[in-house]
């Protein structure tokens, strides 16, 4: 269930990409200039758009009807055909982009805009273009017509994919072999800030999505020593649009306990500076994305008055965001272990959590409990499926269902790579993988990755990603054999990179024969 979800999210990205391109100043002029048909793509995004608005009921129904699932197959084939013909275009147009800026630079020394239409025309198979996009038209055609036959309703879905903001309120009876972390944050959190210059101290709470960061932070917000200890409290759920006047309200709403009015941000601050003013405070500040450091010290501005001793509780998949709000404390979040998944499966799949009358059920559910790799919100997700099911042959539906269907155990578990071509972001950051799949090479559109971790046998697969910018960290170069591996990274070749940084585990290793035969 949860793969499938994750999927339809691949999805939903794809289209909301294909969209931007199809919008792209550089695609349309290159067409106009070639004279292709405008209309011709303007009919394939009116396409896309019906199909694009039963998504969410589509992913929902996926679950229980099994043609739907096809039919969902068959739209992300034909978004990825897509893909790739405005991929072609987007090339193409380059190409000749450069092509004209070398043919004026060796004409004129005057002038650096380059316009459209002074383009060095090459050959260009435009009419193969426009077939097969008349081609994709049809199949989204007859998907148009499919999805009423199936029953598929515009923005019906929408609330069951919809995330909801967390609160502060927890089910502890649904959290296990969190205890120890628990009780060593709440230690940290009554102490002082001794080691930090300001009155309050930030403490990170970092790991991947589902590991349970959320409910490791409401299990400390509600614990009776903290409550005791701090004279005013706070919870907000940031997400990913980083809100100073959102935050900034709730955080002043919370400790008055009443509504406020206005949404000048001034205003507020003074407010809440007033307010908090020599207090000792909490402040949780969930599920945080933004790691522009800026934003942060706009926000922590009228906190800094709090009393010595205020605490900020972030939770965070990024190490960078931890970073940027200068946290004294980082505790990276994992999964649990087997026991403690295995009792939290049992709880929610299981009458009164006794698995002891069903001994077949309990043989399947161990097996389910292990692919989960000890993430909290897998086995809820899982556990509370099989709840209602009594039947072994539904178990192991379950249990042998393609989302389990990973290249390995230990190597980026959620991922399938050649269901991914068309990935462009990937952050691996915080989420424990120990080297990269040799297969990684397939993401040839992939234009942004956090880090390349070498694996016990070598290789650097990153021959075939050329489209990669930005930055990007080289890790675990210990394990770089012969120079070889380096060639095989063809680093020369990545023109997008602006940054590029090695790491190696052991700063003993005797790295610079290595170095020198790296020709990058």
């Amino acid at each position: 269930m949860a793969g499938a979800l994750v999927g339809g999210a691949f999805l939903s990205a794809s289209l909301q990409v294909l969209f931007d391109r199809l919008a792209s100043r550089d695609v349309v002029s290159f067409i106009r200039g070639h004279k292709l048909s405008d209309a011709l793509l303007k009919k394939l995004e009116r396409k896309l758009l019906v199909v694009h608005a039963v998504l969410n009921d589509a992913e929902v129904k996926q679950f229980t009807n099994p043609y739907v699932k096809k039919w969902l197959v068959l739209l992300k084939e034909a978004v990825y055909d897509a893909e790739d013909i405005l991929d072609e275009i987007a090339t193409e147009a380059l190409r000749h982009k450069v092509e004209a800026a070398e043919s004026q630079t060796s004409t004129s020394q005057v002038g650096n805009i380059i316009d459209m239409s002074t383009w060095v025309l090459a050959p260009f198979d435009g009419q193969g273009i426009e077939s097969r996009v008349e081609e994709i038209i049809d199949r989204l055609e007859d998907m148009a017509r499919d999805r009423d036959v199936l029953g598929l309703k515009e923005g019906v879905g929408e609330k069951l994919a919809q995330r909801w903001p967390s609160t502060s309120l927890v089910d502890e009876s649904l959290v296990y072999g969190r205890a120890q972390i628990k009780e060593e944050m709440v230690q940290l959190l009554l102490s002082d800030n001794a080691r930090s210059t300001d009155a309050m101290g930030v403490i990170s709470i970092v790991g991947m999505g589902g590991t349970g960061k959320t409910t490791l932070a409401q299990l400390l917000y509600n614990d009776q020593r903290v409550k005791k200890h701090f004279d005013l409290k706070a919870w907000v759920c940031v997400s990913e649009e980083f809100d100073p006047i959102r935050v900034t309200k709730t955080i002043l709403e919370a400790i008055n306990s009443s509504t406020s009015n206005t949404t000048d941000l001034n205003l507020l601050q003074v407010q809440l500076k007033e307010r908090i003013n020599m207090k000792k405070f909490l402040l949780v500040l969930d599920d945080v994305w933004n790691e522009d450091s800026c934003d942060w010290d706009a926000l922590r501005t009228p906190l800094i008055v709090g009393a010595k001793g205020s605490k900020i509780i972030v939770t965070t998949r990024s190490t960078k965001v931890a970073s940027a709000m200068r946290a004294v404390h980082t505790h990276c979040l994992g999964g649990l272990s087997f026991e403690d998944g295995w009792s939290l499966f049992k709880k929610l799949a299981f009458e009164n959590g006794d698995s002891s009358g069903h001994p077949q059920l309990e043989a399947i559910g161990e097996k389910i409990v292990h692919k989960c790799q000890g993430l909290p919100l897998a086995i809820k997700a899982m556990g509370s499926l099989l709840h209602s099911k009594v039947e072994a042959r539904e178990w192991d539906d379950v249990l042998n269902s393609e989302l389990w269907d990973l290249p390995t155990d230990a190597v980026l578990p959620a991922l399938r790579m050649e269901k991914l071509i068309n990935l462009r972001y990937l952050d691996i950051i915080g989420t424990g993988v120990k080297e990269m799949p040799s297969d990684i090479c397939k993401l040839k559109n992939l234009q942004s990755l956090s880090t390349f971790i070498v694996g016990q046998n070598g290789g650097l697969s990153l021959g075939a990603l050329r489209e990669l910018s930005g930055s990007l960290v080289i890790s675990k170069l210990e394990n770089v054999a012969c120079d070889g591996d380096a060639l095989e990274a063809n680093m020369k070749d990545k023109k997008y990179l602006d940054e590029l940084k090695f790491e190696w585990d052991n700063e003993n290793t005797d790295v610079g024969g290595v170095v020198q035969n790296r020709r990058i």
